[in-house]
This record gives C-alpha cells, sequence and structure tokens, in this order.
C-alpha cells in the first residue's frame, strides 16, 4: 500500500483497515478522466469520495497502491466483492477529462508489468473475462455490471483499442515469458468449477495430535486438478475455546488410498479464536488427493471447539 516517486515510498491506506478480504479473481482497468498523477489520485479518494480503486497510474507511469489485493475497493460495482468472497483487483489511470486519448508509453508499460504480477501472486487466469464474475482481464465497459447504472463508456474507445491490441497481449506475453501472442480464443477455454464446501458441525478437536478434517468429505480435491487462484480453508472457533489454545493447519497430498504421505508445511500456531484462514496454491497431479489437517494445542488441556469449517476455491475442468 503504497505510491513511488522514484525511490521514495509513500505508505498510503484509505479504508484498507475497514474494507473486508476478497480473493482477487480480476483485474479491471478504468479511466479516471482527470490528468492526476498517482499522488494526485490519492489525495482525491482521501479528502473527495470514499469510492476508490487498489492503484492509480499517472501518465509518466507513476504507480500508487493504496490498498491491498486482497482488500476489497470501491470502484467495480457487483464485481468490488462478490458473495463468494470473490473479487476485482481496479486500476485507476490518469487521461484527459473526456478519456478519450490513448495511454502513455509508460502507462502501458506499467500495465502489463502489473497485470503479469497479478497473474503470478494471485492466479489470475490469462484471459478477457467473458462474463461479469468470469475470472480474468477486462475494463471498466466491458460487462454492466462493473458499473453503477448498467453502464459507463470508462476507459473510453481509444483504450479500449489498446487493451485488446496493446496491453492485454503484453500481459500474456510478460506473464508467460514469450515475446508475441495472440488472445486466447474462447473455444480453447476450460471451463472453471467452484469450490464451495462448508461443513458447520461443531466437533471438539483432539489435542496435541494432527487430526483431519472433513468438508462435504475427507479429500478436497482429487488428481488431476489446475487450481485458478488460491483455495482457502476457512476455520471458525467458538468461545468456548480455551483462551490459550493454538492452531496449526496444514495441506497434504496423499495417494487415493490416503497413504505415501507428502506435506506442504505448516501453517502456524495461530491463537484458536475467531475465524482463521489457511491458503493453498499447488496444483493436485494425477493419482494424488489433496487434505487438510489441523493441529489443536491447549496448555491446560481445555477444550478447543471448531464450530464451522469452509473450503473455498476454483479449479479448471479437463
Amino acid at each position: 500500500m503504497a505510491w513511488y516517486d522514484g525511490a521514495t515510498k509513500y505508505e498510503l491506506q484509505p479504508e484498507s483497515d475497514s474494507q473486508p478480504a476478497i480473493r482477487p479473481t480480476q483485474f479491471i482497468i478504468h479511466s479516471i478522466a482527470a490528468p492526476w498523477t498517482a499522488k494526485r489520485t490519492y489525495q482525491y479518494w482521501r479528502d473527495s469520495t470514499n469510492l476508490e480503486s487498489h492503484f492509480g497510474l499517472g501518465y509518466a507511469g507513476d504507480l500508487g497502491q493504496f490498498i491491498g489485493t486482497e482488500t476489497k475497493a470501491d470502484a467495480n460495482y457487483q464485481a468490488n466483492r462478490r458473495p463468494d468472497g470473490t473479487g476485482a483487483v481496479s486500476i485507476e489511470t490518469a487521461s484527459n477529462t473526456s478519456a478519450t486519448d490513448n495511454w502513455t508509453d509508460e502507462q502501458v508499460e506499467e500495465l502489463i508489468e502489473l497485470g503479469s504480477w497479478l497473474h503470478h501472486r494471485h492466479g489470475i487466469p490469462l484471459r478477457i473475462c467473458r462474463s461479469h464474475d468470469d475470472p480474468g482481464y477486462g475494463y471498466h465497459r466491458l460487462h454492466p455490471q462493473w458499473a453503477v447504472g448498467g453502464g459507463t463508456v470508462c476507459p473510453g474507445n481509444a483504450r479500449v483499442k489498446q487493451f485488446k491490441d496493446v496491453v492485454f497481449p503484453g500481459i500474456v506475453a510478460r506473464a508467460t515469458g514469450k515475446t508475441t501472442t495472440t488472445e486466447p480464443q474462447e473455444d480453447t477455454v476450460m471451463p472453471i468449477t467452484k469450490l464451495h464446501e462448508p461443513n458447520p458441525t461443531d466437533v471438539e478437536l483432539e489435542l496435541d495430535e494432527w487430526m483431519g478434517l472433513a468438508f462435504k468429505d475427507a479429500v478436497i480435491h482429487s488428481g488431476p486438478r489446475q487450481l485458478v487462484g488460491p483455495l482457502y480453508v476457512q476455520l471458525t472457533f467458538g468461545q468456548d475455546s480455551a483462551n490459550d489454545a493454538e492452531i496449526t493447519g496444514r495441506f497434504v497430498s496423499t495417494d487415493a488410498q490416503g497413504l505415501n504421505r507428502s506435506g506442504y508445511g505448516d501453517l502456524g500456531p495461530f491463537p484458536a479464536r475467531g475465524t482463521l484462514q489457511f491458503l493453498h496454491n499447488v496444483n493436485v497431479p494425477a493419482g494424488r488427493q489433496l487434505r487438510f489437517e489441523v493441529f489443536a494445542a491447549s496448555p491446560l488441556s481445555a477444550p478447543v471447539i471448531l464450530t464451522h469449517r469452509l473450503v473455498t476455491g476454483d479449479w479448471l475442468n479437463g
């Protein structure tokens, strides 16, 4: 959460502490209809409105990040945060006051670099969003659900053409290490399945030993599975849990019989209070299964009560 001017870094966090979390699955580009620097854009959001994007980009390529990419921003209407917790990362880019000009070369370079980083950091798939909630890349007017009132001209005709001809192909090329690219064709893109498996059954965790958790069942994924962005396990603990209890979680890969185990490292320990979130972003190979285990520690042997668990994430069919 910073903007950069040469070697100087400025910490700026409008609403970062109060907005809910998101799981980023889209990148949406806007024009702000003002020839502002990243710093001036931040000042506008700070002083004049509570609607903001994650990033701001000036004509000279000065890029500012004002909100973490896993925190909701307000610029994309229904794409800000959907009921399943997914949402869009957004950027406002300097333009003339009618939003009719092209992005500068400096802006194009920053958009490509940021788009590539978002693919590697959050697993946003390298395609243009086919629908308003489809993971991928887009511009503000691409889908009416992204704008209040059902539509907008943002970012302008010139920049829509640049996005299709230069920016998005550049993101794909940068992210894949290729020098040239063409836009992925829709009929070659495998469909996405959304994983959302809650289990509200209360359970008192065994102490001082690893315990496998079931969501719909004990297996989260059976390979081969290619994840689209991170997979999340959320655990919620009751108020009756011991105040000094701690929880460690881990994702485990096994064969189809639950044997030949290998792990991805322990996550924690964390205080067994409220809701904890554990992230996994490794694909599941053929013949392997992905499971999740917890380890509860309570120094005074008081109970640790798990009241709700949820696993959520998207994966590719085929």
